[in-house]
């Protein structure tokens, strides 16, 4: 027997006993009312007799002709009436299960009905909460096979969300299939610019030996960006294969910031910009320290050069259970709005971008915050400059 006929017999049961009640009810009422009204009839005719025998050919005369009479002619007639008598009074010996039992009957009615949509609920709550649990396993990438044997009002249901499931895992695959090959080919092509690079510059460094100029120093410079590019291409391509391993050690913020400031101590000369580092305690978070300290160059880096001559960036962190917090922000313009939903994407250079970078710096430092479960926002002050929230979560 399947599903659907076991719920079709679940929700008739109730109606079967309702409908076996009211027969059973019927003719009960039809031969409680035939026997009382005849022990009725019986009893006033003895007492007839019992007064008066000579009168018992009328009396079965009598009889004769109630039993003639008609059902409406019976109904409407109030003969005893106008003698003072009413109905009420003639309402003896009806028995007390005649009353029990309607009442008896109405609570089994209402108690089957009860249990059968009890049942039913019971058993949808049950269907709803074994695909709810197989959504929650599938969420959380332990997905298997939905195996309902039996039919229901659900197994549609079950069906679409084992295709649409089927069909997500695929399309999840052929995207992670895809980027996989992305980020190979484009660490292949990172590769492949290393060896040129390199052949550059030892031509370049034999040029400058015979006769150093102008030329092979604007060389140089091109080489030393094309060289920081294909860096910096070869580590989103790891990020993006999953083949970039952090650390997940203790890191104390006051020591990685000071040791990415320290990084940048020949470019701070030179822009004559110094790096206020407040000591704050002892904040730390689990995560890998130099990748961590490279974020960091990247954010001051892009505060150093929107801030002028003598200025200062400013580094702040705190802590709570949930997680550790650090800014950093500058005294310069600040972003541009237009800019402030595109810093972190690659390649992308702002309105008020300065210097020949390649737009890899933010997104890079996003990419390490997010591995080591963290977050990073821009915005600006409103006193004037820009400044980066970083968030580092414990859990």
């Amino acid at each position: 027997m399947n599903e659907r006929r076991k719920q079709g017999i679940l929700l008739l049961f109730p109606v079967a006993v309702l409908l076996m009640g009211i027969i059973f009810t019927t003719a009960l009422f039809y031969h409680t009312y035939r026997q009382i009204a005849y022990q009725h009839i019986s009893a006033f005719s003895e007492i007839i007799l019992e007064t008066s025998p000579e009168a018992e050919p009328q009396l079965l005369s009598s009889l004769k002709g109630y039993y003639s009479l008609s059902e409406q002619e019976i109904v409407k007639n109030n003969y005893l009436g106008k003698y003072g008598y009413r109905a009420e009074e003639f309402c003896k010996g009806i028995p007390t299960y005649t009353f029990i039992l309607p009442v008896m009957l109405f609570f089994m009615v209402s108690g089957a009905f009860v249990l059968a949509a009890w049942l039913f609920h019971r058993r949808s709550q049950k269907r709803i909460v074994d695909l709810t649990e197989y959504l929650e396993r599938v969420n959380i990438g332990a997905g298997e096979t939905l195996i309902q044997t039996q039919e229901d009002d659900f197994s549609r249901l079950q069906d679409e969300i084992y295709k649409t499931v089927t069909t997500l895992y695929q399309t999840r695959e052929a995207a992670v299939s895809a980027r996989k090959n992305f980020a190979e080919n484009l660490a292949n092509i990172a590769h492949q610019l290393k060896t040129p690079i390199t052949a550059a510059f030892l031509s370049l460094q034999l040029m400058k030996k015979e006769a150093a100029d102008e030329y092979a120093n604007r060389i140089e410079r091109q080489l030393d960006r094309l060289n920081r590019l294909e860096e910096s291409v070869l580590m989103l391509s790891k990020i993006d294969a999953g083949t970039l391993l952090l650390k997940h050690e203790r890191v104390d913020l006051y020591t990685a910031l000071n040791l990415a400031a320290e990084n940048l101590n020949d470019i701070l000369q030179d822009s004559h910009i110094f790096i206020e580092i407040p000591e704050n305690g002892c904040i730390e978070f689990f995560g890998d320290l130099e990748w961590t300290m490279e974020a960091f160059i990247n954010l001051m880096k892009n505060c150093m050069e929107h801030s002028q001559p003598g200025g200062i960036v400013y580094c702040e962190y705190s802590g709570n259970p949930l997680y550790a917090e650090i800014r950093i922000w500058d005294e310069g313009t600040g972003f541009d709005e237009e800019d402030l939903p595109h810093l972190f994407d690659r390649f992308y250079r702002g309105k008020r971008a300065v210097g020949d970078g390649i737009g890899i710096g933010l997104a890079l430092a996003r990419s390490i915050f997010e591995l080591q479960n963290g977050t990073i926002t821009a915005y600006n002050r409103r006193n004037g400059g820009a400044c980066f929230e970083i968030r580092l979560y414990s859990h």
